[in-house]
């Protein structure tokens, strides 16, 4: 049996480009109609990382004492895999087709007192099982499923099983030991040292071509014989040997076809109604927004701009104050540096998660291509630096600015640096804990090669471009004396705008943000790419919408400082997204330990910064539009 995964990355960068692209375009596609042909020979079973929901540390299956095979090979992994700490291998577990095989001796380890490497071997495979750390198996490149029963009667398949579990000094059964009465010893820990896999094939023989195709591999739990669970005391007081042994039976079932043979997985979590139910939520806010922009922009604006263009009536334009601001509404705000580079990182974020998330609705990124959604987004990122460096430049000249060196290597260098030195103290912590997470040095090497190689050149390209185009004229002139503010009620004072304005972006995506957390930090798989496309269009909607209201009451108010409470107001939804985040860990995790914390709350800063940059860049586009837009319609004498 074949497995498919994407090659290594190659050295130059245009092999790098044209391999992913190749990745993308020939492997996640067209790897649906490869057939996989079981007659002849022999099906490896590979194992991938262990991981738990207790802690953000992940392991190699070679970290653990389990039988490892004697000409162990790693198949190449893609760079999205190596980022997510995968280290896929192969295992000893080897059968041959529609062959089956009962209580199969695999290895023995033997465990002598005194020995002080024997336990420290043993320590470890306790604490995996302590904290509920899972097996990750492949076949053919699907997931061996442990399925059971959930509420409702329906079946929930987990595309990972425990190695073990703990029945507490109390007497208190832990995780998977309640799935059996007989693991009852007070104070011990139960090895699963046998496993009984079935596999299911399609055979093709009724549909006119010669062979059998792999479409399932389940777990069908420990029998009743002689591998029943291994009892390892908590007290190491004597030698101990653990002998690990399976079965394998195999099943034709030909109802299931080799491009759906994921369904069954799929199907299994009840997911969907949930995803209708915020998709609902998230249009009612649209619409309640879209009505308010709505009546602003047909009713009360079409009336302020026909009274102003209504020379003879001068006191008329005494009434409303946004057009009394035109002498000051285009003054460049401070700090436009910052802002601009802010905008440029914003706007190389909003391409990237645009396609990213399109390819994925049209299939390129299902679970099934491993590594490909990160390595789609990496790639993207990195020769998106053009559009970034145009839009800061540009936006930079606008604002009057002069030190375009600075500027462009701010865009490069600033929020990317950020996130590097954010992940390499990550990165620093997986290595002392020894997790497979840890990124080798040469892919961190190959990493700043991709950021200063290609990225930074492509940025300076774009910020060429973005200076030598003429700064973004304006529809009206702005007056050399600031006019001064007049005294602000409480809801137009910067910072309680602010505040509201990232309330309703934020309620457009909690739910959806419940799923992306769960298949990060519980395992779970993340597959609803059409529900998530959805989402990301309605929440680009209701940033624009809750700027552009806002953005208008604080113009009426004669405030003209809108510059950066355009970017902020949107951007204020990564607080809410840290605040929820802070929740999740508390409310539904169950991490322990200092580096899993803090390994958490570091990652989870990365994602905010990125959120940060990408909802205030869509509020200030679309705030930056709006101004143009009402004071070119209006006459300025």
């Amino acid at each position: 049996s074949s497995r498919l995964t994407p090659g290594t990355l190659p050295c130059c960068p245009m092999c790098i480009v044209i391999t992913l692209v190749t990745l993308i375009v020939f492997t996640c596609r067209f790897n649906h109609f490869i057939c996989i042909y079981c007659i002849l020979t022999l099906i490896q079973l590979f194992v991938n990382r262990l991981d738990s929901v207790e802690s953000v540390l992940p392991y190699e299956y070679d970290v653990f004492d389990f039988c490892k095979d004697d000409n162990e090979r790693r198949p190449s992994e893609n760079l999205g895999q190596v980022l997510f700490g995968e280290r896929i291998e192969t295992s000893p577990y080897k059968f041959s087709f529609k062959k089956d095989v009962k209580c199969q001796e695999l290895c023995t380890k033997v465990y002598v007192k005194g020995k002080p490497e024997d336990k420290n071997m043993l320590d470890f495979l306790k604490r995996g099982m302590q904290l509920n750390y899972q097996h990750h198996w492949i076949v053919d490149n699907m997931p061996v499923t442990w399925c059971y029963d959930v509420e409702d009667g329906q079946k929930y398949c987990n595309p990972g099983f425990p190695i073990g579990c703990l029945v507490t000094i109390d007497g208190r059964a832990k995780d998977a030991c309640v799935i059996n009465s007989e693991f009852n010893k007070k104070n011990t820990f139960y090895v699963f040292n046998h496993v009984a896999i079935k596999i299911t094939y399609h055979n093709g023989e009724g549909e006119g071509w010669r062979g059998a195709r792999l479409v399932a591999a389940t777990l069908e739990g420990n029998q009743v014989c002689v591998c029943l669970p291994m009892e390892v005391p908590a007290e190491f007081d004597s030698d101990l040997k653990i002998t690990y042994t399976y079965s394998v039976t195999f099943e034709e079932n030909n109802d299931i076809k080799w491009a759906s043979r994921w369904d069954y997985i799929l199907v299994s979590m009840p997911h969907t109604n949930i995803q209708w139910f915020s998709i609902m939520n998230s249009l009612v806010i649209v619409l309640f927004l879209s009505g308010m922009v709505a009546m602003i922009m047909l009713r009360t604006l079409h009336k302020d701009i026909a009274r102003y263009n209504q020379v003879d009536q001068e006191d008329a334009q005494e009434e409303s104050g946004w057009k009394q601001v035109h002498g000051d509404v285009f003054r460049p705000p401070r700090k436009g540096m910052l802002l601009s580079v802010f905008l440029g990182q914003g706007t190389q974020i909003f391409i990237m998660t645009f396609i990213t998330l399109f390819l994925a609705c049209l299939g390129f990124l299902s679970p099934a291509n491993r590594g490909a959604l990160m390595t789609c987004s990496v790639v993207l990122w990195v020769l998106l630096g053009t559009p970034a460096g145009y839009v800061s430049a540009r936006l930079y000249k606008t604002f009057g600015g002069e030190k375009w060196k600075t500027n462009v290597l701010l865009t490069a260098l600033l929020c990317p640096g950020i996130v590097f030195a954010d992940f390499f103290l990550m990165n620093l912590i997986l290595w002392v804990e020894g997790s497979s997470a840890a990124i080798p040095f040469g892919t961190l090497v190959a990493i700043l090669a991709l950021w200063f190689g290609i990225s930074v050149p492509l940025t300076f390209v774009g910020a060429y471009f973005g200076f030598k185009k003429p700064a973004i004229e304006q529809p009206v002139r702005t007056n050399q004396i600031p006019r001064q503010i007049p005294e602000q009620s409480f809801f137009t004072k910067p910072v309680p705008g602010i505040v509201m304005g990232g309330i309703l972006p934020f309620g457009c995506i909690f739910i959806q943000l419940f799923f992306i957390l769960n298949s990060i930090w519980s395992h779970q798989m993340y597959y609803m790419f059409g529900f998530l496309f959805l989402v990301f269009i309605i929440l680009l909607i209701t940033c624009s919408e809750a700027t552009i209201l806002l953005c208008y009451f604080h113009l009426c108010a004669e405030d003209y400082h809108w510059w950066w409470r355009s970017f902020l107001t949107s951007g204020f939804t990564a607080v809410y997204l840290f605040v929820y985040a802070v929740h999740y860990f508390f409310s539904k995790l169950q991490i322990v330990g200092a580096a899993s914390t803090i390994l958490y709350f570091g990652y989870t800063s990365i994602m905010v910064l990125i959120f940060f940059l990408f909802t205030g860049t869509i509020g200030f586009f679309a705030c930056f539009w709006f101004v143009n837009k009402i004071y070119s319609v209006v006459k300025v004498d």
